[in-house]
């Protein structure tokens, strides 16, 4: 399963998700093990340090400090690895509106972290994004 890589299918067959909580990212030093029964959704692991993408909740939880409450946004088409603009048009429409965006490509879906107060925001973008590129609700 390859995905896809056509932009203007890609913009018109999204179907933005916007997940129920709040994330935020966070940050271990080099060195420092992961709390034990910590879930991320996303590790990566950097010169400086590990970031982490976990629940506000867990967050708190864990004793971590964490920066930027975001909600997570899944588009709901498996977008190919080596498709080229999908994300450049989203993060394009989305800064129009004078909105940050953190996006994280996964093997079958792209996700956006966006600021939690303007997550419906972004979603409203996001379905005229998908219309402008015909999709048909």
């Amino acid at each position: 399963m390859t995905g896809e890589t056509d932009l203007q299918t890609l913009l018109a067959s999204m179907t933005p998700e916007l997940l129920d909580g709040i994330y935020v990212f966070a940050t271990l030093a080099t060195g420092i093990s992961q709390p034990k029964n910590l879930e991320p959704v996303m590790v990566f692991r950097e010169r400086e340090g590990t970031t982490l993408i976990v629940t506000e909740e867990a967050a708190k939880a864990a004793g971590l400090t964490a920066s930027f409450r975001c909600r997570m946004i899944t588009l709901n088409i498996h977008s190919s690895l080596e498709a080229v603009g999908f994300l450049a048009a989203i993060t394009t429409r989305l800064a129009s509106a004078g909105m940050g965006v953190n996006p994280v490509s996964a093997f079958y879906h792209d996700h956006l972290f966006v600021p939690a107060e303007r997550a419906e925001q972004a979603m409203v973008l996001l379905r005229g994004l998908a219309a402008e590129n015909g999709r048909v609700e």
